[in-house]
């Protein structure tokens, strides 16, 4: 197995394109209870990553507990290694959750990457969940612009595949960009995340870790804690 987490671009290179063949593309998992929103933000003045993680009851959409983790930040800002600055914060903050989630719906890309391994996807091969990539910006590939009424979606294309779906989420706001991280297919991955979606452009986990991932808090490296 290739060096689990690198320290250079070059090292983080193999390691994707050795991960990456581990990811499913298909559905794998059962009754879906519960879901998580992971997101993460950064203090630059103090050089630490912060970690979100929310979970939210899918039936209700309603927040069962959250949970941060506070690390200095170990890897430089390079589009394309996304995962390898946030992950160790969000493995943090995985330990303290009370409970597994049944599915990750994570703020970031999933197969929609050069190498086919965003964030989601590489967060649902390390930790064995199913995962979600809902990204708000556009990484690798072509669409054409979906319909302007909420709902409407279009496929996101790469080298004559489909990675992923633009969706448009609300009426007159930029679509996201809905990929499969792990263990879920396309289509699923579209329709869980459709179901997540209230009066917002984000689905609702993704939007409560963002929204806990912008308040100010005092903080500290190396540092987690339930809120």
């Amino acid at each position: 197995m290739a060096l689990a987490w690198p320290e250079t671009p070059k090292d983080a290179v193999i390691v994707q394109n050795e991960l990456r063949h581990r990811v499913r593309v298909e559905n794998d998992f059962g009754t879906i209870k519960i879901i998580a929103g992971v997101d993460v933000s950064y203090n630059l003045k103090t050089n630490l990553t912060r970690a979100f993680i929310v979970l939210l009851d899918f039936a209700t959409l309603q927040m069962q507990a959250s949970v941060r983790a506070v690390l200095p930040t170990a890897f430089p800002y390079i589009p394309g290694f996304l995962s390898f600055r946030e992950i160790p914060a969000i493995l943090e903050a995985m330990k303290l959750l009370p409970i597994s989630p049944d599915l990750l719906m994570v703020d970031g890309q999933g197969i929609a990457h050069p190498r086919g391994l965003g964030i989601a996807a590489h967060l649902g091969v390390l930790t064995g969940l199913p995962a979600i990539g809902v990204a708000k910006s556009r990484l690798v590939g072509w669409n054409k612009e979906p319909g302007t009424q909420k709902g409407d979606h279009t496929p996101l294309l790469h080298k004559g595949a489909r990675i992923g779906t633009v969706l448009r989420s609300k009426e007159k706001v930029k679509p996201l960009f809905i990929s499969p991280g792990h263990r879920v297919d396309q289509d699923t991955a579209l329709e869980i995340t459709r179901q997540c979606l209230t009066k917002y452009r984000l689905p609702e986990p993704t939007r409560l870790a963002d929204k806990l991932s912008k308040e100010k808090v005092a903080e500290k490296p190396i540092q987690a804690s339930l809120f």
